[in-house]
């Protein structure tokens, strides 16, 4: 009875291990991106082409203080070499990062900088996915 029982824990485990790495898979999967709307202190998350921005912003006298971590995964850039951005934008404005091959990211502060979104998100969503492995 004991045996049995080890047996099926042992099966048990395995399968929970199972469902959390296939969670674990997809999650990471359905995170590759978020254009927003957010909110403060919440990350917008984009890639265009082998261009990948990581960016957040606090809400500062009704205006949205945005800092962004922009780097390339492509052979050439590895990654390695990132480069932060900060910069206030008034509601309603416009913030383009360009990369490679005519791509380009366009964030807009919201109304009363409520939120910060990415404006151009059809563009990218239309674009395919390139693996980054």
């Amino acid at each position: 009875m004991l045996r049995t029982f080890r047996i099926l824990s042992i099966v048990a485990a395995s399968a929970l291990t199972v469902l959390a790495a296939t969670f674990v898979a997809s999650a990471a999967d359905s995170n590759r991106a978020n254009l927003g709307p957010v909110g403060p202190s919440e990350p917008i998350l984009v890639t265009a082409g082998t261009t990948r921005m990581v960016a957040y912003y606090q809400r500062t006298n009704g205006n949205c203080a945005v800092s962004a971590v922009v780097f390339d995964t492509s052979a050439n850039g590895g990654g390695e070499a990132s480069r932060r951005v900060r910069v206030a934008l008034h509601p309603g404005e416009l913030f383009h990062v360009d990369g490679v091959n005519d791509e380009h990211i366009v964030l807009t502060c919201g109304p009363k900088a409520k939120v910060l979104t990415v404006l151009n998100r059809g563009e990218l969503l239309t674009k395919p996915v390139r693996a980054l492995y």
